[in-house]
C-alpha cells in the first residue's frame, strides 16, 4: 500500500504496553508507577490504592522485578522493545507508509509517536494496539491515552482505531503456522496450553469481553491445528493481588497437567504480540520449574509471533482493511 499523493497522507501508530528503559530498580519503579496508576488497570479508589502502591508495592516489587528483567534483557534492550522496533521497521517497509511506535506507559510515548507522524505530514492515523483480544485494561487504555494526549493539540488527525483481531483469519493462520513450525522441528507434545494474560474476574462480570475473545482464539486455533480439545486448553497468567481473577490459573493448570501424567507440555501465549518478561521469565522459567517439580519431563515455550513474516503480513492486512478509502 503506497500513498497516492503527499496530500492527506496516512500513517500507522503501533502501540504496545511498554517496558522499563533499563533493567534497574529505579527504571522499573518509574514504569510500574505509571502503569499501576492507570484506573483502567487498577480501578480501586485512589485514596485507598495510592498509599498501598507507593508505600508497599513499588518499594518491595521494583528491585525484585528489576532482577527478573535483568535475566531476560537482550543486547539491544528489553525484549518487548527490541521486537516491537523490528515490527515497526518491517511493517513500514512492507507497506511503504510511515509507521511509528508508541507505548501506553514509558517510552517512546504515544504522544511522541503521534507527533512524529504529524511531522511526516500524516494527517490521518490508524492506531493499531497490538492486543488481539480486547480488554479494558489494554486496548481501552490505549484509546484513553490517545484521547488524553490529543487534548493538548489545537489540531488533531483523522483517526481510526483497531479494536481487536482475535478471530482474524491471518492471525489464526500465523499462530497455527508458528506452532506447526515448532512441532516440525521438535516433535509434538502430549498437551498444548494457551496461556493468556489474566484480568480480575470482576472486570469480565462488568462487561469486559476479554475471556470470550480468548475462548474464541483458542477454539479457532484448535480447529486450525486439528488438535483434539482433550489435548489442548487455555488458562490465565500474571495474577496480581488478592482479588479473584479469571480462571483457570496457568501455574495451577500446569501443575495439575504434570500430576495427571502429561510428560511433555508446550505452552504458547497468544495474547502477547511479542516475547517479554511475562513469557520469557514467568512462563519459560517459573512455570517450567513448576511443571518439572510436579513430575513433568519436558516443557517448551513456543515463541510469540514477534517479527515473524506471517505476523507482519497479518498486520499489513489489518492496516489495508482499516485504511480503505484513505
Amino acid at each position: 500500500m503506497s500513498q497516492k499523493s503527499n496530500n492527506n497522507k496516512y500513517g500507522v501508530l503501533l502501540v504496545n504496553l511498554g517496558t522499563p528503559d533499563e533493567a534497574s530498580p529505579a527504571a522499573v519503579k518509574r514504569f510500574l508507577s505509571e502503569f499501576l496508576h492507570d484506573q483502567r488497570v487498577v480501578d480501586l479508589t485512589r485514596w485507598l490504592w495510592c498509599p498501598i502502591l507507593h508505600g508497599v508495592i513499588l518499594p518491595v516489587r521494583s528491585p525484585k522485578v528489576a532482577k527478573l528483567y535483568q535475566s531476560v534483557w537482550m543486547d539491544e534492550g528489553s525484549p518487548l522493545m527490541v521486537y516491537s522496533r523490528r515490527q515497526q521497521k518491517q511493517l513500514g517497509a512492507k507497506l511503504g507508509i510511515q509507521v511509528e511506535l508508541g507505548m501506553t506507559y514509558g517510552n517512546p510515548s504515544i504522544l511522541s509517536g503521534l507527533d512524529s507522524l504529524k511531522q511526516q505530514g500524516c494527517d490521518r492515523v490508524l492506531v493499531l494496539p497490538l492486543y488481539p483480544q480486547y480488554s479494558r485494561t489494554t486496548t481501552a487504555a490505549v484509546f484513553d491515552k490517545v484521547a488524553k494526549v490529543l487534548k493538548q493539540r489545537a489540531e488533531i488527525p483523522e483517526l481510526r482505531f483497531v479494536n481487536q483481531y482475535f478471530d482474524h483469519p491471518d492471525y489464526i493462520s500465523a499462530l497455527a503456522g508458528s506452532v506447526t513450525d515448532f512441532w516440525n522441528k521438535h516433535g509434538k507434545p502430549d498437551y498444548l496450553l494457551c496461556s493468556y494474560h489474566g484480568i480480575p474476574k470482576r472486570y469480565a462480570d462488568n462487561g469486559d469481553p476479554y475471556p470470550e475473545h480468548c475462548n474464541g482464539t483458542t477454539a479457532l486455533l484448535a480447529d486450525a491445528l486439528d488438535m483434539p480439545r482433550e489435548k489442548m486448553s487455555m488458562s490465565y497468567q500474571s495474577i496480581f493481588g488478592r482479588e479473584e481473577w479469571l480462571k483457570p490459573y496457568t501455574d495451577k493448570t500446569i501443575e495439575e497437567l504434570a500430576k495427571k501424567g502429561v510428560k511433555r507440555l508446550d505452552v504458547m501465549c497468544p495474547a502477547f504480540s511479542v516475547d517479554c518478561l511475562e513469557t520469557l521469565e514467568e512462563i519459560a522459567e517459573q512455570c517450567k520449574e513448576i511443571f518439572l517439580e510436579a513430575g513433568g519431563k519436558e516443557f517448551n515455550l513456543i515463541p510469540c509471533l514477534n517479527d515473524n513474516p506471517a505476523h507482519i503480513n497479518m498486520m499489513a492486512a489489518l492496516v489495508e482493511q482499516h485504511c480503505q478509502g484513505w
